[in-house]
């Protein structure tokens, strides 16, 4: 192996490495590094990619790296895969392709303060869609805020399970807080509580593992599709965990844990002009929050609305386990068709636009039942959480099944 090859299957790695950490999928990274390293003459090169590292190997080269979870930057994931298009064009040298990679590492991710607006803006968009009213809104937008501080500048500093915890606690408590403030006030009977949970914990929701996970299946990766899909899992438990710990507390200092009732649908919320244009809002809101790029917001932003209005009429006909179906195979299908449209990957529209479909509805009743003592309740309620989750799962799957096996076969052929 030429000292070249050499640099070449190293500048695959890295390139690799900055993918992985960043919420790409395992298909991509292995193709991505496959790309760079033959397009410089490495014909004996090997890449096995898992959920949290990189093998590589050639004649007379090997290197291991381990690779732990950070925050998502699908600006860098996007950054990546346009220059192993570049290189695959032959329009770059190995030097160039080095300074490159380090411009995409050293690539600064979005201002606290677009940080703060875009989960702060997402949430409060999220209440609507699962049928908060419009005071409930504003009433998420503030605890939003708080959560949205805590996960800019202080879940950084815990471990991945523990600040699930901490923030399902953070979350729960402000929309406590606010609850009480707005009893003390004599306006409580226009707040519902459990709406604004469940908008603000939607920050937390594990968007990445959990569609990156369905995906390395699609794509016949079952390891590492069932370790992410396994992490997503366990973040969901954590979450619920936290919000359970921000009820206990609340009936501690109050004397009586919070009797919420039934879940409430706002009749102006439930409208579907105001549906889709916050289930946009949202999406791009979550777009900030993910680092896509800007330029990719109003894309994502239609993803997840075509999403949402595919749901909403499916509800007409259909369970809400089949509407998740139908609606996650919308979303992947329109995700696929706006990637190759703006050159981007799949992983920008599809990540960003799920997430109206993610049950967080089902994490809080299930942790409220929990706390409660409602066992059989929770237990339900929990079931068709998991069920709507294998909904979304076969529509994911079933999507990049025929997008891989036809049409890129075919564009191939």
């Amino acid at each position: 192996m030429t000292e070249e090859q050499e640099q070449a299957l190293q500048l695959a790695t890295e390139a690799g490495h900055i993918l992985l950490e960043n919420g790409a999928e395992i298909s991509r990274v292995e193709e991505t590094m496959t790309r760079i390293a033959s397009t410089y003459g490495v014909e004996d090169e090997s890449f096995f990619v898992l959920s949290n590292g990189i093998i590589a190997t050639g004649q007379h080269y090997a290197r291991a790296e381990f690779i732990p979870i950070k925050g998502t930057q699908l600006a860098k994931v996007a950054a990546v895969n346009q220059l192993s298009r570049d290189v695959a064009a032959g329009k770059m040298s190995l030097e160039t392709l080095g300074q490159s990679i380090q411009a995409i590492r050293s690539m600064p991710g979005k201002p606290w303060w677009e940080l703060l607006t875009g989960i702060a803006v997402g949430v409060a968009a999220f209440c609507l869609i699962f049928g908060g009213s419009l005071l409930d809104s504003l009433a998420t937008l503030v605890a939003g805020l708080v959560l949205g501080s805590f996960i800019t500048f202080a879940s950084r500093h815990l471990s991945r399970l523990a600040g699930s915890v901490a923030g399902g606690l953070v979350g729960g408590m402000m929309c406590m807080l606010v609850y009480r403030l707005a009893m003390y006030f004599q306006i409580a009977p226009q707040l519902h509580l459990a709406n604004m949970v469940i908008g603000t914990i939607i920050a937390l929701v594990p968007g990445v593992p959990f569609t990156n996970g369905m995906r390395d299946l699609a794509n016949e990766d079952y390891i590492a599709g069932t370790t992410r899909l396994t992490d997503a899992f366990l973040v969901f438990l954590c979450i619920a965990l936290g919000v359970a710990l921000s009820i206990i507390v609340d009936g501690e200092v109050m004397g009586a844990i919070v009797q919420l009732g039934v879940p409430v649908k706002d009749a102006v919320a439930s409208k579907w002009f105001i549906q889709l244009l916050a289930a946009f809002i949202g999406t791009v809101g979550f777009s900030v929050l993910f680092g896509a790029p800007r330029h990719s917001y109003v894309a994502c932003g239609l993803t997840g609305t075509i999403g949402w209005a595919v749901y909403l009429w499916s509800l007409t006909g259909l369970s809400v386990v089949g509407a998740a179906f139908f609606s996650a195979l919308a979303i992947a299908t329109v995700s696929h068709v706006l990637a190759r449209l703006g050159h981007q990957p799949v992983t920008v529209y599809l990540i960003c636009g799920i997430i109206p479909l993610v049950p967080g509805g089902g994490i809080f009743w299930t942790a409220y039942y929990i706390v409660t003592n409602q066992l059989w309740q929770a237990a339900t309620t929990g079931f068709v959480a998991l069920k709507v989750t294998i909904a979304i799962a076969c529509g994911i799957i079933l999507a990049s099944g025929v997008v891989n096996k036809f049409i890129l076969k075919k564009r191939n052929g």
